[in-house]
């Protein structure tokens, strides 16, 4: 896909979306395990880096059904999401009314953020980067839209790990195909926006969980998209999980190591 036009991967990329929430009850919606699962481990990370977001001005890029957009405007922020699906927008938007809060929806390519220079408190970008081509661009854009001191987080699946990249190429229905996971290459290129970028990975050992779907549960990766399947599990289904939790928190603190995880988070400040 590395000769196509950004317009040709753009479409597709919509039309999957589309029809992913064409295909999705609003009921289904998680929005507080999205944060607040014990399988949300990117999530709760960064609310604890985040802070009170009562009125503060967030930017949600690549927003998809709107978990993370209605979850922020129930902490009393006021919210703008964009996405490159209309779909996806009109959904995320239906399903902040549903909740009682209301948030502001743009329908646009993420590399093009079509708001103001120095507007946003806190721009936060989840499993969206690794479907961008024009990743410098995009960064350049996060930087331009959040005001002096702003922050920006982000999470995106990295490239590294052979189980991860086995599940990859079977669940070839619940994955586009322009997607490309993030490398030390993507971590270079923040640091060149933001230079006090971190980092933080995660889900080594804790990968067993998805060992477990496919074959203990026998839910094939086109059947369920594991990485939300994962948010219905409860702590009283992951008794025999949590310690591989506490081993991850060694091993993604182990150079090398670490690169073997599921996600990597970045963070940093304007």
């Amino acid at each position: 896909m590395g000769g196509d036009s950004p317009k040709s991967v753009h479409q597709r990329e919509a039309h999957f979306s589309d029809e992913w929430a064409a295909d999705t009850p609003l009921e289904s919606i998680l929005v507080r395990e999205c944060f607040e699962a014990p399988t949300a481990q990117e999530n709760r990370f960064i609310l604890s880096q985040m802070g009170p977001l009562s009125g503060k001005r967030v930017l949600d890029i690549g927003a998809g059904l709107g978990e993370s957009s209605v979850f922020f405007a129930l902490q009393g922020a006021d919210v703008t999401l964009l996405d490159i699906s209309s779909g996806m927008v009109d959904t995320a938007l239906r399903l902040a009314r549903s909740h009682g809060v209301n948030v502001t929806g743009i329908v646009s390519p993420v590399e093009d953020l079509k708001v103001p220079d120095s507007s946003f408190d806190v721009v936060y970008i989840a499993n969206t980067i690794h479907h961008v081509q024009d990743r410098e661009k995009l960064l350049g854009s996060i930087h331009r839209v959040l005001k002096p001191g702003g922050w920006f987080f982000s999470w995106d699946p990295i490239k590294y790990n052979p189980v991860i990249n086995v599940y990859r190429r079977m669940a070839t229905g619940n994955r586009t195909e322009d997607e490309t996971p993030l490398g030390l290459e993507d971590l270079r290129l923040a640091r060149r926006y933001f230079p006090n970028v971190r980092h933080r990975e995660f889900w080594i050992a804790t990968l067993a969980l998805f060992l477990k779907y496919y074959l203990w549960d026998r839910v094939h990766p086109n059947d369920d998209r594991y990485w939300k399947r994962i948010l219905r599990e409860t702590d009283a289904t992951l008794g025999w999980w949590k310690p591989l939790r506490a081993l991850d928190v060694v091993l993604t603190r182990v150079p090398g190591v670490r690169w073997l995880g599921w996600n990597m988070l970045m963070w940093g400040q304007k």
